[in-house]
């Protein structure tokens, strides 16, 4: 699944090279397509393998072969479980230990990938509710960018709102495009026109919603602008992605609201993801 518009690299490059071989719980995949959206932000996809399988919104270790012992790192998994490629939205950190080569790579590089993906932010770790908050910030979005393709997060909620949190109004490019594609979809878009409501604000630069979402929840203005309740445990689900302060933060609102933290081995009606690409 190709995103309309989006930029595909022409002339792919010689493929990595490694002198040492793959450890039997790594696949080496191929980069089919990057797109570079900010001085600090892209995404990428790489082939999947057959024998992959993942539910919507887990992470997976993924890392480079640029070393005989190659520094893997947390990514949330992008596209969805049905897809035939593997998504991945990322920041770049000058000095980072996989980010500073991760930004570089180009179509027909290679890109190690462990077997056994994970995580809390799935379907199965909340409890049966009417309307689902994902609550993100940055690149904290890309869990959601697979989950809203997932036709059972429509099948479990009446109700998706993702709301995605900035700096600056360029950051948000990636989340825009996702949700114009998320509803004009063969296998979703149905759902997603009706039932997809996406809320964005900046916190460092003029715009239509400023602040942070904490700041949002707690004033009502989400609330108010959403023409909603506010969040309340009987009918209400929280999903929570971003830079630690803003998961504490989050978090902490979500209790106060009455919602308790879940987990895949007990559901409950929110959840937390603590896998973050530093």
């Amino acid at each position: 699944m190709t995103q309309p518009g989006l930029a595909v690299q022409s002339s792919a490059s010689a493929a990595n090279k490694w002198a040492f071989p793959i450890p039997a719980n790594v696949f080496a995949q191929t980069v089919t397509e990057v797109q570079h959206y900010t001085d600090g932000l892209f995404r990428f996809r790489i082939t999947r393998p057959a024998s992959f399988r993942f539910r919507s919104g887990e992470f997976v270790m993924i890392g480079l072969p640029n070393a005989e012992r190659p520094i893997f790192r947390a990514y949330s998994i992008a596209s969805p479980s049905w897809d035939e490629e593997v998504e991945f939205y990322s920041i770049k950190v000058p000095n980072g230990p996989l980010t500073e080569h991760l930004q570089r790579i180009k179509v027909g590089d290679t890109v190690l990938m462990r077997k056994k993906p994970t995580g809390t932010l799935v379907n199965d770790a909340l409890i049966p509710g009417k309307r689902l908050y994902m609550f993100s910030t940055g690149t904290g979005i890309a869990p959601f960018a697979s989950l809203i393709r997932d036709p059972e997060t429509y099948e479990k909620f009446e109700q998706v709102i993702l709301t995605h949190s900035c700096r600056y109004i360029d950051e948000l490019k990636y989340g825009e495009e996702l949700v114009a594609l998320c509803k004009s979809d063969p296998l979703v878009g149905e759902f997603a026109k009706d039932r997809l409501v996406h809320y964005s604000s900046i916190t460092r630069e003029p715009f239509p919603r400023t602040g942070r979402i904490t700041d949002l929840m707690e004033s009502g203005k989400l609330f108010e602008d959403l023409g909603v309740a506010p969040i309340n445990p009987e009918e209400d689900r929280g999903m929570i992605c971003g830079s630690m302060a803003m998961l504490n933060d989050t978090k902490g609102i979500l209790e106060k609201f009455g919602l308790e933290e879940g987990s895949n081995a007990r559901p409950a009606t929110f959840v937390v993801e603590r896998a973050f690409v530093d």
